[in-house]
């Protein structure tokens, strides 16, 4: 588990579908919007946060809980001088489609995102902070914290029962461009590139992608290299490899621009472990 003042990460090697991550003060931890390829879902412990979820924006509070499906480009930035704590969890989502298979929501282990941006029931808020402690507790072995963390995924779908996609008309000349990008964001692209696979004139994508995936196309290349960058910092592999790999300048872009999308360094977050 690496530590700074205010913020851990958890990771388990025998788990790899599973990453946590605690903030006990996380006052100067600001977000730019982004997205990630996990179910993540949090725990507010204490403090009050301005959270965006796409279109959608509230405060939440201590007791709430957080919910964004992968993909869903969000921020959440504490308010006021209060200290600002909570819990993530980010999870692997073909393990927890697999799961919810399991549970009879459909015929295949596709993942079926959940409507609900963020929930109030305090059961549901303690089911996550008691999981932690499970998973934090270094007595415990692998067979019982993926016990745990199976228990979990049945308990989240009685609480978040409305599991559907939100699928919203889209066009799929945008579906394209989100593919292409997807593919190729580590690589040298422009707009034209974008534009050619997607079939859009470089007007209507730049008006139409933000509209639908709240990232402009280049923050959402910057985003997918910031996903990259992370699955491979928790291979072990070293930074100015992985920044070179990801397609920034140098060691030092990705440090800037890694802490600006996660609140954490390419460092920090390395430094993890059980």
């Amino acid at each position: 588990m690496a530590l700074t003042s205010s913020s851990r990460f958890w990771r388990d090697p025998q788990l790899p579908w599973l990453e946590a991550r605690v903030v006990t003060d996380g006052r100067d931890f600001c977000h730019a919007a982004h997205a990630h390829e996990t179910f993540s879902i949090g725990a507010i412990m204490s403090g009050r946060s301005t959270y965006r979820n796409g279109r959608w924006q509230d405060v939440v509070g201590a007791g709430s809980t957080v919910i964004m499906n992968p993909g869903d480009v969000h921020a959440c930035n504490p308010i006021g001088d209060a200290p600002w704590a909570y819990l993530m969890l980010y999870i692997d989502v073909a393990w927890l489609g697999a799961r919810q298979a399991e549970l009879g929501l459909g015929a295949n282990d596709d993942f079926r995102p959940f409507s609900a941006k963020q929930n109030q029931a305090p059961e549901l808020h303690r089911q996550i902070l008691g999981l932690y402690q499970i998973l934090a507790n270094e007595a415990q072995d692998p067979l019982a914290r993926e016990q745990a963390m199976v228990t979990f995924a049945g308990q989240l779908h009685t609480a978040l029962s409305s599991v559907g996609a939100e699928v919203s008309a889209c066009d799929p000349r945008l579906r394209r461009a989100e593919q292409y990008i997807r593919a190729h964001c580590l690589q040298p692209i422009s707009l034209d590139d974008i534009c050619t696979a997607a079939g859009l004139s470089a007007s209507h994508l730049i008006r139409t992608f933000k509209r639908r995936y709240g990232l402009t196309p280049h923050e959402f290349v910057v985003n997918g290299r910031i996903q990259y960058a992370r699955r491979e910092l928790r291979q072990g592999r070293p930074i100015a490899e992985v920044a070179q790999a990801a397609g920034f300048a140098d060691q030092a872009h990705l440090q800037r621009t890694f802490k600006r999308y996660l609140a954490a360094t390419p460092g920090h977050y390395q430094a993890s472990s059980r």
